[in-house]
């Protein structure tokens, strides 16, 4: 009967008990609808009216950053569900009502700390975790109110009567829904409004036939476009392919390359570009394997295949089996492999190769596509990530430091990569790179050595060396 129940106010109490780590004094008691309703409306209405005060001006409030955390709630009654002792009438919900009043009490004092905590920043009244000793006591901060957490959750669970086994299931749970919010679900309830304006709008690919007669002409217009080999000059062609449309530093890095490519090694005219990304549909060809092969051939067919050099630049994000990610929704595209390029390259009998691979794992590359007659740089060693691919980048590390900075400096790809990697792991260590350094690597044949040493001389005598972008 509702008139045997604890008073709300009772429930507030004992939950505030039990955020303290003391023993909650209902026992089997259970919640009334209504009261559980209060209670959840009073932590969310506590939940964001705090959080506005972490944003100093004009703010929005962002539904969809405040409703992502709450899948927690479902999988955390699921996991109560399954694990709670069953009631005297076997009812196995017995006691999921009642945790959740008092757990929704119970988290308001560690939460209270952390908004504080993050009010304090989000107005500057403590430092932001720029340099490393206030990264760590920033995250030091927040792992202690983590474990405070779960250790009032297993504690507030002894008292349900959970055994050990089961109590050790549930903290495993709620550090998998603590882990996943803070990986996935970091955005808060309130957003700036300059932030918000500064937001670019995502675009996204129509697929039409529109669009379609449009990258038909794109690529016949490239390839068009392409100048004839010169007889007597050791010409450089260049063949640049990113693949993943979700992210925009992919398109600014293969456009940066076929720049470089065209203005400090005398490639103008003679360099594909291949980018998947929807502002590029009509002017661009699109990255996929099959065009990456038709794009060798197309190059062969116009260069001396003996003489001249094809440079090829791929960037993309990696993974631990050396596959490059492809991306370009609607379509379906397959992910490229360092074993299909190398049969490309051969079967157009292309003999000298410049290969550079900015990726993750990307170590991987230079067995298949090393060989006396090429040189392979890549990003990582095949057991590492890379870094510098986020949503934020301008540019990733591994191409800002060599195409974007020393190749401005020099002709030469290994005077340009031995440059490069010391400045590379300054900086993935000053970022914090979590898996530690990526360790680029480098591949020269025997045979290509002297002749790019040819090459480098020629575009010496031709052009002097243009510095590296602001």
């Amino acid at each position: 009967m509702d008139d045997d129940r604890p008073p709300l106010g009772t429930w507030i109490r004992e939950g505030l008990r039990a955020g303290l780590f003391l023993r909650p004094r209902v026992e089997g008691a259970e919640p009334g609808r209504v009261q559980l309703l209060v209670l959840l409306a009073a932590l969310c209405a506590i939940d964001v009216g705090l959080s506005r005060f972490e944003v100093p001006g004009a703010a929005t409030f962002d539904a969809r950053g405040w409703l992502g955390p709450w899948w927690g709630v479902a999988a955390m009654a699921l996991m109560l569900w399954l694990l709670l002792p069953r009631s005297g009438d076997a009812r196995r919900t017995g006691g999921v009502a009642a945790w959740f009043a008092l757990w929704f009490m119970a988290v308001l004092p560690s939460s209270l700390v952390a908004q504080a905590l993050a009010i304090a920043e989000g107005r500057g009244w403590i430092a932001a975790a720029s340099t490393e000793t206030m990264f760590w006591i920033g995250w030091g901060s927040y792992f202690v109110l983590w474990c405070w957490t779960l250790a009032m959750a297993a504690r507030l669970a002894w008292h349900f009567g959970l055994d050990r086994q089961r109590l050790a299931l549930l903290t495993l749970g709620l550090v998998a829904i603590f882990g996943v919010n803070a990986w996935q679900f970091a955005e808060r309830p309130w957003r700036g409004e300059e932030a918000r304006a500064a937001e670019p709008e995502t675009p996204r690919l129509v697929l039409n036939q529109e669009t379609l007669e449009a990258q038909q002409s794109a690529w016949t217009r490239s390839v068009a476009a392409l100048a004839r080999e010169r007889p007597g000059v050791t010409d450089v062609y260049g063949l640049v392919f990113a693949p993943f449309a979700p992210e925009d530093v992919f398109l600014r890095e293969s456009t940066m390359v076929a720049k470089l490519l065209a203005e400090r090694f005398d490639a103008g005219g003679r360099v594909l570009h291949l980018v998947n990304h929807a502002t590029t549909a009509e002017s661009l060809p699109w990255a996929t394997p099959l065009n990456l092969k038709r794009a060798v051939e197309a190059l062969a067919e116009r260069m001396d295949r003996d003489n001249d050099l094809l440079v090829v630049y791929l960037t993309s994000h990696g993974a631990s089996d050396y596959r490059l990610a492809a991306s370009h929704w609607p379509l379906d595209i397959d992910p490229v492999s360092p074993g299909e390029l190398r049969e490309a390259l051969d079967a157009a009998g292309i003999r000298h190769r410049v290969i550079a691979v900015s990726a993750c794992f990307s170590g991987g590359w230079t067995g298949p596509l090393g060989g006396e007659h090429a040189l392979v740089m890549t990003a990582a060693d095949a057991t590492h990530t890379s870094y510098g691919c986020g949503k934020l980048s301008e540019l990733t590390f591994f191409g800002r430091a060599v195409f974007d900075e020393q190749l401005r400096k020099t002709h030469s790809f290994e005077r340009a990569f031995a440059a490069a990697v010391p400045v590379i792991r300054q900086r993935e260590e000053e970022a914090g790179k979590a898996d530690g350094f990526s360790n680029p690597q480098i591949s020269v044949g025997d045979r290509i050595r002297p002749y790019l040493a040819a090459l480098e001389q020629r575009l010496d005598a031709a052009k002097p060396a243009v510095a590296a972008r602001p």
